[in-house]
């Protein structure tokens, strides 16, 4: 029987992949036969997590992207398209999240960087990937979202924002992009242990507090995220598209 989350021969982009849920899904899909092109705003970074996978048995090479800056998403396609020639799954997952405070204290700088990186950003990452996969006639692209963009997360108003227009951006392109056989899914984690959400994480009084509202009880680890990743860009989700699964230990359930 095929085995449905086989990746082998595909080239996968994982963005925001030098640490936390990145990372572990740059891992897995790298366990699952890809070469997998890690990128972060770092490329030294990106280098230590592309040596390990190698070290491991796997796929994997490094390229520095900032994708609030719209020369880096140039620069990275056009490595692609000359080292690869193709690209057959694209995972958004790098965030920016400056400001944790009161949404009418929220400055224009935070705005804009927020902004930049989380939805013009997954933008423009999603139309390059979408016209070098609608030439090849295939593609698969998952955005990272958050459950804060079902449910605003006190004081992270604009990130929240951001991560609902995510929610959206995956539906659209979904839809429109469908005919084209590019399938378009989202993630949508909950708490998790990563540096990225350590405000939360290390403020006893909020973990308190967020832990109470969590079925499971604790908060998710990295690699709880990446399973489901595997799942909606492996031939195991071939019919499975607009999709933005909830994965957060039951808290909005």
């Amino acid at each position: 029987m095929k085995d449905l989350f086989d990746l082998s021969g595909r080239v996968a982009v994982v963005t925001g992949a030098s640490r936390g849920i990145g990372e572990s899904i740059a891992r897995l899909l790298a366990d699952k036969g890809a070469h997998v092109i890690v990128s972060s705003r770092k490329l030294e970074a990106c280098e230590e997590v592309a040596q390990s996978i190698r070290e491991n048995g796997g796929k994997a090479s490094a390229f520095a992207c900032h994708v609030g800056e719209m020369e880096q998403i140039s620069a990275l396609f056009e490595h692609i398209k000359s080292e690869f020639g193709k690209i057959d799954i694209l995972v958004n997952n790098a965030a920016a999240n400056p400001y944790f405070g009161h949404i009418l204290d929220t400055d224009l700088a935070a705005y804009s960087k927020t902004v930049d990186v989380n939805i013009r950003g997954y933008f423009f990452m999603s139309t390059e990937a979408g016209k070098m996969m609608r030439e090849q006639g295939s593609g698969v692209i998952l955005n990272t979202a958050s459950v804060n963009g079902v449910t605003p997360g006190d004081m992270q108003g604009i990130y929240s924002v951001t991560k609902a227009a995510v929610i959206s951006m995956t539906k659209a392109f979904a839809k429109e992009c469908g005919r084209h056989n590019i399938r378009v899914n989202a993630l949508l984690p909950g708490l998790t242990d990563t540096k990225f959400a350590s405000a939360l994480t290390t403020n006893d009084h909020i973990l308190k507090t967020a832990l109470k509202q969590i079925p499971l009880g604790r908060v998710a680890h990295p690699d709880e995220m990446a399973g489901t990743v595997l799942y909606l860009v492996s031939d195991a989700s071939s019919f499975t598209t607009g999709a933005c699964v909830i994965v957060d230990g039951g808290m909005i359930a």
